[in-house]
Formats: C-alpha cells, structure tokens, sequence
C-alpha cells in the first residue's frame, strides 16, 4: 500500500469513529431538563383542557370554568410549627410545590378593543422584558431603584404589563410618563382580570379583580385575602378561635394528605379567627395559614363566586357572576347586549404558581352576538347551563415575550407587524413546543453546530477513504 492510501487508511480509522462520536453526543443525548437555577421546570403535559360557558341577564353575566385536575390543592402558603419556630411552606417557587402548599386557580383576561393586539395575540402581549420568573428576570434591587415602579409602587419584581406602556417595549425600564399613563387608562388601553383562587378567596365565596396597564393592579378597594404573619415577633398574628372552630390550628399530615373536605375548616377567615397566643402549648405540626381571607370591599370584591365552586372526581367547577357594568370604568371593562368581547383564560394546577400554568389563545365572547363563545341571555338569577360547553385546548407557554415575538428573532415578526392573528397560523402544541423550544435555544443551537461538525467530518473521512478507488490503475503491471 502507498503512503497515500495508508493517509486515506488514517482518516477512515480515526476521522469516522470521531465523527460517529460527536454524532452520538449531538443525537443521542437530549438538551431538555428541568433546571431551577435557570427557572426552568417543564410540566409533564404541554396542554390540557377547558371548558367554559357564559350566560347573562341583562344585570349580570357569569362565567363557568371546567378542567381536569388529579387532585384539588386549596391550601396555600401555610406555617407549620416545628422545633420553636414557624416555618413557612407554599411561597412562590419554580415548579411544583413538593408540600402540594399550592392553590389551584382560573385567571380571565378581558379586552374590549382597547388593546387591539390582545384580540389577535391574547396574554402574549402582557408578557414584557425580564418578566419575573424568566432565566433573565429583573433582579430585586434593579426594579426597587426603578423611580416608577420601584419608588412609586413599591415593586420589587417586573410583572404583567402592556407594551404601550413602555416607550421601547423591548425595555421594562422605559415606562411611560404618569399622564400618558393615565390617559391610556381613561382611552380603555387597560385589560380587565378576573383571578378566581382556590385557597385565597374561593373558601368565602370571593374572587379577585383586577387590572393591568403598565403592572398588575388589583382594582381599587380592599382584597379578599391578608397576610397572617407579624415579622416584628416572627409568629403569626391570628389563630383559629377555639371557642368557634374547636381547634387551635391545623394539623400538618392533613394538609400533606392533599384530600379536603369542603365543608369541614381548611382555611382562616376573619370570622373564625383570633388574635394569636403564643402562650399556647404549641405542638410539632400544629400549622396555621400564612393568609387571612377577608370580604373584599370597593371594586376589587365585584367578582363573587356563584354557587358553590368544588372539585369533585378529578374535575374543578367553577362559576363566576359579576355585574355587566360594574360602575368603575377605570378598573373593569363593561359587557353590554350586542357586544363582542375579547378573552384569554389561563389555569394554575397541580400545585404550581407563577408563570407555570396553561394559557388560551385568545378567543371572542359574544353577548347577542357571534362568536367563539355565546354568551346565552337568562331570565333569572342563576343559569341553567343547558348549553353545550365551548371547549379550549391551554399550553404551557415558556419563556416567549412580547419583545421576542416582534423581533427579527422571531420569523413571524413581520405578520405581527402587519396585523395577521395567531390562532390561524398556530395551534396549541405548536406554541407549547415553541415554548419549551425557547427556554433551550442556546443548547438546541450548540447541538446543531455540533451536528454540522460531525457531519463535514463523516463526508471528508468517507471522501478520503474513496479516494483510492478512483485513482487510476497502471497499466503492465504484473503481479
């Protein structure tokens, strides 16, 4: 053999199983996990589904929420007595809580033109730059120095806001001047939220109302729910008052059992609570809710809970009724015969908070009108639901922003730009995958470089190892 072909020998001894190698670490191995320290944790299902109808008497309209849920998770951010001290379970976290410490919730968004590009693009256009809970979310000391959001509203976190709020939305910081601010809000370039929780209001038959504009607010008046929990003294600031409720707190293996009995005492409320006697002989497991549930008060307490909402043989029902027209234009979008409306629903289950829930896309609501969703006129006080449900598909969105999805990162930026919806050129799995896509794009692109070097090296070692075979012969050689 000539020294050539011992070269040529070379690379197909050493430049195949190399190119082979990189093969297998770009194919064989996967790039997606769960990884807190980035806030990453991706849910096992990419989509569930909901159902929803909608009804309305001419005072007050009402909405039904249905989904699948394994268990029903009504406790919320608890204190657990143990060793001396108060230990909390149930903050907000990346992922599941492992106690389970974690309410269910339904969340509405509600637009009625105002903010045109809700209509077409639903919750994406709420989700701004270095949202909290993002890998690259605004740290702490950047938004309490911020002089609106920080000094003004005493944030300590970017949360939901819309993008004309901003005068770059690719840059939380750069909000809006306070009168332009309030002129978008007296114009209607605000969305209505209605925010529906299992443990922090569902157990008094209350819901939250709120609003976002350039934060999330809750509209003016007093919550359904305050924080038990006096810092100064480091213990709580009320008890269950033995007298009415026969106990003194909770017991922490009930509430890990992760069963409820929706009659029986599972959350405080100011009707059953008492100042806190940490005289009291305490036990190891004695637990005690972090919050207080409260009768809401002003415009924030217009959404009630309409019967009893239960979960019941894997399924949350739910039923909401608010006024048509609350009376506070400024805080909450009215709904009027003839009208056609603008919804996005998003769920929280299986303990998970924060941005780790399922959302819609968004969809019309039409009172006489058509529309996604009818909403049926009733005579009466409380629907019939008769009706067929109208059924959605959610998905786990990831880590997609406003500012991602009009930029030349994104190739559909320019049919953004010139106005086309996105439920006709994605469905559900599409965006869900999308989603998680994102959340990996640095790794998914190493491996396609890594992909690529293999393969120039499979070809070049397969060229040189050919090579031989074309090289002519010469001619009266004997053997």
């Amino acid at each position: 053999m000539s020294s050539h072909d011992k070269g040529a020998g070379q690379w197909l001894v050493l430049g195949l199983p190399i190119a082979l190698g990189l093969a297998w670490i770009t194919q064989g191995t996967g790039v997606i996990g769960n990884d807190p320290e980035r806030n990453i944790w991706i849910p096992d299902d990419l989509t569930m589904p909901l159902q929803v109808q909608a009804a309305y008497n001419g005072e007050r309209i009402f909405f039904r929420y249905r989904w699948p849920a394994e268990r029903a998770h009504v406790y919320h951010d608890m204190l657990r007595y143990e060793g001396g001290n108060w230990v909390r379970h149930g903050a907000s976290r990346v992922g599941p809580d492992p106690d389970g410490t974690y309410e269910d919730r339904v969340t509405m968004l509600v637009g009625d033109g105002g903010v045109p590009d809700f209509g077409r693009y639903g919750g994406y256009v709420t989700v701004g730059d270095r949202m909290r809970f993002f890998t690259d979310s605004a740290s702490p000391a950047e938004v309490s120095a911020h002089p609106h959001l920080g000094e003004t509203l005493g944030l300590t976190e970017v949360q939901k806001h819309l993008p004309e709020t901003r005068r770059d939305a690719a840059d939380w910081r750069s909000v809006v001047d306070a009168e332009t601010l309030a002129a978008q809000r007296e114009a209607g370039y605000f969305l209505d939220l209605w925010h529906w929780r299992a443990g922090r209001a569902n157990p008094i038959g209350a819901s939250d109302d709120q609003w976002i504009g350039e934060d999330r607010f809750g509209d003016a008046g007093q919550g359904p729910f305050t924080t038990n929990w006096d810092g100064a003294t480091g213990q709580p600031r009320w008890m269950f008052d033995p007298e009415t409720t026969g106990i003194h707190a909770l017991r922490w293996e009930d509430v890990q059992a992760e069963t409820v009995d929706f009659d029986g005492i599972y959350y405080l409320s100011r009707a059953m609570a008492v100042d806190f006697d940490p005289d009291h002989d305490w036990q190891d497991g004695d637990v005690i809710p972090r919050r207080l549930l409260d009768e809401g008060a002003g415009s924030r307490s217009d959404i009630r809970v309409h019967g009893d909402a239960r979960w019941a043989d894997g399924f949350w029902d739910v039923t909401l009724v608010r006024a048509m027209d609350t009376g506070s234009p400024l805080d909450d979008k009215a709904f009027r015969e003839q009208g056609v409306y603008d919804i996005g629903i998003a769920v929280h289950r299986n303990a998970t908070g924060s941005r780790w829930h399922y959302v819609s896309h968004p969809h019309t609501l039409g009172l006489g009108r058509h529309a996604d969703i009818q909403a049926r006129r009733i005579d009466g006080d409380s629907p019939a639901w008769n009706d067929d449900w109208y059924e959605m598909t959610l998905f786990y969105p990831g880590q997609v922003n406003w500012p991602l999805l009009t930029s030349r990162a994104h190739a559909g930026a320019p049919d953004i730009a010139a106005g086309k919806p996105v439920r006709p050129r994605h469905s559900e799995q599409q965006l869900a995958l999308y989603g998680v896509e994102r959340e990996f794009n640095d790794a998914i692109v190493g491996q396609w470089r890594l992909t690529l070097i293999a393969g120039l090296l499979t070809m070049l070692g397969v060229t040189f190892a050919l090579l031989p075979a074309f090289r002519p012969s010469r001619r009266g050689e004997r053997s």
